[in-house]
């Protein structure tokens, strides 16, 4: 191969710098071309790139998102829209593509492979869902960023007396609001998985409230339920006050962690790396520290990367 494009899809998070850098760097060792479409999927309808030289991707591994933007694209979900995609790729001259995201991008990636391309698909969800890998990009740095939130905010909850009901990303997982809550120690991890006794969990409040502590916090995915209608069902029987913070899109930005950074280079240096031998149509993943790799059709048939443990933790510990 002479020539590479990466992509970044579906929504943004931290370390995805990182990854292009990385992959970018290890192409230039190679000799081999890299071009960087912007905003995902729709870029690359558009025809719309940069070339990635070592000025390009210079500066950019500590900064949050992803520089390349990421858009979704209605066009490239039709079969039109992925044969002028493929057009565009061939056009350009670029044997070989890195989709980094999460399951609709890898879902795309898997849809030109199946079109006959070489993709590597690299996977980035907050939510840490994606199967067939330990960790998805971006995670830990979100992880931290609620952690550091919620920590703030349990200085100001036992100033007051109150309860704070801490809104986490998460529609159908609820691995953000279960892991941070066992790292801050919260009263409660509400999540999709789990269905929760509204009454059983005011009488513990309530009795908290009765022994004299002085705050408690309740983590809440937001695919399990809406932060400020339990706040309105639960604000006359605990015993203290309710107040509703919502993350939102705070947790997907700001500077990578370490683990972020490394996990990134490491994606992004191994997706060149297995382009440039041949093999395609597998996903990058993180298994016991180690890179592995998994066909794109079994991380796209594959459940969804179950939370048992993190939630048998968290039951234990009183959660």
């Amino acid at each position: 191969m002479k020539k590479i494009g990466i992509l970044t899809s579906g929504g943004d998070c931290s370390g995805m710098n990182a990854t292009i850098r990385a992959a970018a760097r290890t192409a230039i060792s190679k000799n081999v071309e890299m071009i960087g479409y912007r905003k995902g999927y729709a870029g690359l309808m558009k025809n719309d790139f940069i070339p990635l030289d070592t000025m390009a991707v210079a500066g950019t591994m500590q900064r949050g998102g992803t520089f390349l933007q990421s858009a979704r694209s209605a066009e490239f979900r039709t079969e039109d829209g992925r044969k002028k995609a493929l057009d565009n790729l061939m056009h350009e001259g670029v044997e070989g593509l890195i989709v980094v995201g999460g399951d609709g991008s890898l879902t795309g990636a898997l849809a030109l492979d199946r079109m006959g391309f070489p993709v590597i698909g690299i996977p980035a969800s907050i939510d840490n869902d994606i199967p067939f890998t330990d960790m998805s990009l971006g995670v830990d740095t979100a992880l931290n960023n609620i952690i550091y939130a919620v920590d703030c905010i349990k200085d100001t909850a036992s100033s007051h007396d109150r309860a704070f009901i801490v809104e986490v990303m998460g529609r159908g997982s609820g691995y953000l609001a279960s892991t941070a809550a066992v790292a801050t120690g919260a009263e409660f991890a509400i999540v999709p998985e789990v269905e929760f006794d509204l009454s059983e969990m005011c009488g513990q409040l309530r009795q908290r409230h009765q022994e004299g502590r002085n705050n408690a916090i309740i983590l809440m995915a937001e695919g399990a339920g809406q932060a400020h209608e339990l706040a309105a069902g639960i604000k006359d029987a605990i015993g203290f006050e309710v107040r509703v913070t919502v993350l939102g899109h705070y947790q997907r930005g700001g500077s990578p962690t370490v683990f972020d950074r490394l996990l990134g280079s490491r994606f992004g240096k191994r997706a060149v790396e297995l382009l440039l031998s041949g093999t395609k149509g597998v996903m990058v993943g993180l298994s016991c520290h180690a890179m592995v790799t998994t066909l794109l059709e079994s991380v796209i048939k594959g459940e969804k990367r179950p939370q048992d443990e993190i939630l048998k933790m968290a039951e234990v510990l009183g959660i």
